[in-house]
């Protein structure tokens, strides 16, 4: 017989990345249901120099922080920003998180993200990759489409929270709300 010990809950940091250029409601999808397994989140935008954003890494993190503001209150999460150039393994281990979140849109993602997952697997066997299915709400939503549609004059509210819509418009001065 086994004799069973209390412990403490462990502390569970996770790390989810992203472009988010712009923040859109499958990102906050995603960021929502992992407050709800975690105690911390570190959203973490990659920044590369190959690509050209839309929106710099200082308006990401303030549109980020500001979004996500709700979501750490209503599930008393601690959600953190940082940016990172180099390896989303490398970026978990210094931000803490054993945990790396991802969600899934489709069977197409799921095959992409399973090569990803067993890559850093691979890398650092110590933080685990966790899937979240996207919310069918969400699940048709890109942050390219938003990008897209936004350029064209298109109207985004459906698609990226307030604050998104009105930097987009602010940004790019079409009227994309």
């Amino acid at each position: 017989m086994t004799q069973q010990t209390s412990q403490q809950p462990r502390l569970r940091t996770a790390l989810y990345t992203g472009s988010f250029d712009p923040v859109t409601n499958g990102h906050l999808d995603v960021i929502a249901q992992g407050a709800r397994l975690c105690d911390r989140i570190v959203l973490a935008i990659g920044v590369h120099p190959g690509k050209t954003p839309l929106f710099s890494p200082a308006e990401k993190e303030a549109m980020l922080r500001e979004a996500c503001a709700g979501i750490a209150q209503a599930e008393n999460v601690a959600i953190d920003v940082i940016t990172f150039d180099d390896l989303a393994v490398d970026a978990a281990r210094r931000a803490g998180a054993g945990v790396i979140l991802r969600g899934l849109r489709d069977g197409s993602d799921l095959d992409y993200e399973m090569q990803m997952a067993g890559m850093n697997a691979t890398m650092a066997p110590q933080v685990q990759t966790v899937f979240l299915p996207a919310s069918p709400s969400v699940r048709h939503i890109t942050a390219t489409l938003v990008r897209q549609i936004a350029k064209m004059g298109g109207d985004v509210s459906a698609f990226a929270p307030p604050v998104v819509v009105a930097r987009l418009t602010e940004k790019l001065g079409n009227g994309a709300a």
